[in-house]
């Protein structure tokens, strides 16, 4: 089966090396959890818990207040000490809930159901809904919405994101190979929910023991295949992913859906097949805690609201060298100012860089029109211009170059010469203008 090569995209280093052949390994709780109640793009949720009261784990804690929403839960049980705002990643001000942890791990309600696939779709997307899962590549767009597709437009394909292009990450690499079952599972439970019969899983060749590891899972089945595909970044983009397994092409501005298709995460995929199986909501994730700056790179299984500070103690602390640490990956990630900060369930990695692995952008030249970031972007956008008319203040004119179609990638910040920071000019004009 040949795939298709997208447009553009760039060859970074990798350096998966750091991590990748690290188990997941559960980490020490916290004392303390600080669990932010908008953790997904849409409505934020409101408390439902008050200070002092005792809670249990697994217990609702944020109540969502619109239908693009996910609900949020404890992830250790104690009790409430504070309910405060406290700055996101993005430094954004969200309200969150501060649990003391008893660590008694008392579970609100658990229980397995072996006959899960003989549940009804309705029935599993209330599991899913109830138990606030969101996509955990990144976007953390709530799932339920992506299983809630209007009728007009029917899905006939699925497909799991395993290609986990962002350099340094490991986390979704490492689920393919320890929990490739868990993994086909959720799989099968999305292509009952939707109705559809053709499912795929999307993984870059560069990662052959996690492709083996999945078709060992699914070698008599008909209705799932596992694609090898090129290795080049952002092949883990939606619109490249199903542009390279389907060959069809999402228009500018829609949605997967309206070609027939919905894209979830490897990791999603398997918090889907734990909520249905067992009722558990999604209060933990792998963490990739990698980079030349930590001094032992691990894949770590935190729990929600984990301050970023206990990860990097578990991974032995940071080197002299370090001077940035990131939340997420080198590409698209954002770097943090707090090591206070919580991990949330879009945090996939926590990326430990030196000073011989960052460009200042402070100190940035004018574009030079050489054309390498039209080239590299993925979009077919010009980046150039886009920064050029945000970085002078024509938000308007940057919007007639479909701003809004850049998913902020990094590709044309990579390869620039003058070492603009393309990518953050596009989000600044994105703030800017309405889409």
């Amino acid at each position: 089966m040949g795939f298709s090569v997208f447009k553009g995209g760039i060859h970074p280093a990798d350096k998966k090396e750091l991590s990748a052949d690290k188990k997941i390994t559960e980490i020490a709780q916290p004392q303390k959890v600080v669990i932010p109640l908008s953790q997904h793009i849409g409505a934020p949720c409101k408390p439902v818990v008050t200070i002092n009261q005792e809670i249990k784990k697994g217990e609702l804690i944020g109540e969502p207040t619109g239908f693009v929403s996910a609900p949020v839960h404890s992830s250790v049980s104690g009790k409430v000490i504070l309910i405060i705002e406290v700055p996101n990643v993005m430094g954004r001000m969200v309200t969150s809930v501060v649990i003391e942890n008893d660590f008694k791990d008392e579970w609100t309600l658990l229980k397995d159901n072996p006959d899960y696939m003989k549940l009804s779709p309705d029935e599993m997307k209330e599991k899913i809904k109830n138990a606030g899962i969101v996509g955990m590549g990144g976007a953390t767009f709530p799932a339920i919405v992506k299983l809630s597709p209007p009728k007009e437009k029917p899905i006939d394909t699925v497909i799991i994101n395993g290609a986990e292009c962002e350099p340094y990450l490991t986390s979704d690499y490492r689920l393919m190979l320890e929990r490739p079952s868990e993994i086909i599972e959720g799989l099968k439970i999305i292509m009952k929910v939707l109705g559809v019969s053709n499912g795929f899983i999307g993984v870059e060749d560069n990662k052959p023991l996690a492709i083996e590891s999945l078709k060992k899972v699914v070698s008599d089945s008909d209705s799932i295949k596992i694609c090898s595909l090129h290795t080049r970044y952002p092949q883990g983009a939606e619109k490249m992913l199903i542009k390279a397994i389907t060959g069809r092409e999402v228009p500018p501005r829609a949605l997967p859906m309206d070609v027939k298709v919905v894209v979830h995460n490897a990791g999603t995929a398997n918090a889907i097949y734990e909520a249905v199986r067992f009722g558990k909501p999604l209060i933990d994730r792998v963490v990739t805690v990698s980079g030349e700056g930590i001094r032992e790179p691990k894949n770590l299984l935190v729990k929600i609201g984990t301050p970023v500070s206990h990860l990097i103690e578990e991974c032995g602390g940071l080197k002299e060298s370090a001077v940035k640490i990131i939340s997420g990956g080198p590409m698209m990630g954002f770097a943090i100012a707090l090591l206070d900060m919580p991990v949330t369930k879009g945090t996939s990695g926590i990326t430990v860089l030196t000073e011989n692995e960052i460009v200042h952008t402070e100190k940035f030249g004018p574009c030079i029109r050489c054309g390498r970031c039209i080239e590299a972007c993925p979009m077919g956008l010009m980046p150039s211009m886009l920064s050029v008319y945000s970085e002078r203040g024509f938000f308007e004119g940057a919007k007639e170059y479909n701003l809004f179609d850049c998913f902020e990638c990094g590709c044309c910040t990579y390869v620039c010469p003058s070492k603009r920071p393309i990518v953050h000019l596009i989000r600044l004009a994105k703030t800017q203008v309405k889409p």
